[in-house]
């Protein structure tokens, strides 16, 4: 699914127009950009969290000359399902485990 294709079918939800349906999703997509970058966690209920982790500086290596090269630290998103979502999209495994 695109970005395209969620303002769809947010629009489709009711008087909505293409214009209002892009506006809800760029809200939404604003809102948890800017919660990680000030350092917040996201948590959706029946859906997952959202967090930032940080990557430890390392030595890695140009696949195409074997030269090293020092990686930077750096801060990562991070998403966690719930389980009510893990679930959803393996409906075997939560009979099995029951």
């Amino acid at each position: 699914m695109t970005k395209a294709d969620l303002v769809e079918k947010v629009t489709g939800l009711g008087d909505l127009t293409r214009r209002d349906g892009e506006v809800i999703v760029e809200t939404i997509f604003g809102a948890v950009i800017g919660a990680l970058q000030s350092g917040d966690k996201i948590e959706i209920r029946g859906f997952g969290s959202f967090r930032i982790r940080q990557r430890n500086p390392r030595i890695g290596r140009n696949p195409k000359t074997g030269e090293r090269v020092e990686v930077p630290a750096k801060k990562v998103p991070y998403f966690k399902p719930s389980k009510e979502l893990r679930d959803l999209v393996n409906p075997g495994e939560a009979a099995r485990v029951s």
